[in-house]
């Protein structure tokens, strides 16, 4: 027999069987007897125990309804219960299964039938809440493993993009800024019940971190251009288009070299189409309306709105309020009419973002 010694209530409401079940089972197991329903629901408020072997015919409350009362409650619903009758009948089997009843013991008792039935439910319940363990460890291990991974993939995202910002030395902050106007964007989207059938399918654990690889594509722009400390040519301008074409390229390589790229995913979007305008007048494909991925239509925003505050050498910053103004103007043009109405009511935040990261 099993050391552990279990809990057990014996209910039966011929004293004689009770005393009888008590003297088999004590030396195994701790017996709580009990001589009716009432004074088995009187001991469930101090005692949990680990199997109940149940009388099925009593006076006050049969077996059935005190298994019927006793799956219906939380706290004592997954307590295995064993039926004790004297029937034979198949239908009262059937019955009792069909209650949630784990097996039945026929009366009067075989010692040793009774004591290997419970061990045998015992040795199940054991078995069960080890699986049960089992997949939960297993399940934090996996857990922990995602964390890690996700936690290693954002953190490629981020020194990827600190390298490009240190190369661009004109647009300090400009990375963290944007990453955090896009939180606030999207928390309101998600807030106004806004494009929820396109975000719901978003692995919100790398689109933000993403957004900080908009602008990786400038890293193949050439110093002269990328750091010039004036307004560019026409030309030059051209060439500093292209760090979208660069920037693409540049994901598409690491997606293509790395064992799980999906966390590029976003990136890809973001860096590949945050240039685009809602009129088609964007580059590099000229897409129109929603035919632009909603992840660029979002960093258009953050990226322009960036770019108005911020000093240059070859302009001043603007006032939060004239970046606001030129947005909002651009409504339907450059920008998504539905994601300018979003910026109006978060405004205040990007005002705060950008003056607390410089």
């Amino acid at each position: 027999m099993n050391t552990i010694r279990h809990t057990i209530i014996l209910v039966d409401d011929n004293l004689s069987n009770l005393a009888q079940g008590k003297d088999i089972l004590k030396p195994y197991y701790k017996v709580f007897p009990a001589p009716s329903a009432a004074k088995l629901f009187e001991a469930l408020d101090n005692i949990i125990p680990d199997l109940i072997l149940l009388d099925i015919e009593m006076p006050d409350m049969s077996g059935f309804e005190v298994i019927k009362k006793l799956k219906a409650d939380p706290a004592y619903k997954d307590i295995p219960v064993i039926f004790l009758t004297s029937k034979r009948d198949e239908d009262s089997e059937l019955r009792g299964f069909d209650l949630g009843a784990m097996d039945f013991v026929v009366k009067p008792f075989s010692a040793p039938k009774l004591l290997k039935r419970i061990e045998n439910q015992l040795l199940i319940i054991q078995s069960k809440a080890a699986l049960r363990n089992y997949a939960e460890n297993l399940e934090n291990m996996v857990r922990e493993k995602t964390e890690e991974v996700i936690d290693l993939q954002n953190a490629v995202l981020e020194t990827v993009a600190d390298l490009v910002e240190f190369r661009d030395k004109l647009t300090g902050g400009h990375v963290t800024r944007t990453q955090l106007y896009m939180k606030a964007l999207l928390e309101e989207l998600i807030r106004m019940n806004i494009y929820l059938e396109t975000v719901s399918k978003w692995d919100m654990d790398h689109l933000l971190p993403s957004a900080q690889l908009h602008d990786v594509g400038k890293i193949a722009i050439t110093d002269d251009i990328l750091n010039k400390p004036a307004r560019l040519t026409p030309d030059e301008f051209e060439v500093m288009k292209t760090h979208v074409d660069e920037g693409i390229l540049a994901i598409k390589k690491i997606m293509s070299n790395a064992h799980e790229s999906a966390f590029l995913y976003h990136a890809l979007l973001i860096a590949g189409t945050h240039h685009e305008k809602w009129d088609g007048s964007g580059y590099p494909e000229g897409l129109k309306g929603e035919s632009i991925p909603l992840e660029g239509r979002l960093m258009a925003i953050a990226d322009v709105y960036d770019a108005l505050i911020s000093e240059r050498p070859y302009k001043k910053a603007l006032k939060h309020e004239e970046a606001c103004r030129i947005i909002e103007e651009s409504s339907g043009t450059h920008f998504d009419p539905t994601l300018v109405e979003v910026f109006r009511k978060v405004e205040a935040d990007f005002s705060n973002i950008s003056q607390k990261v410089q």
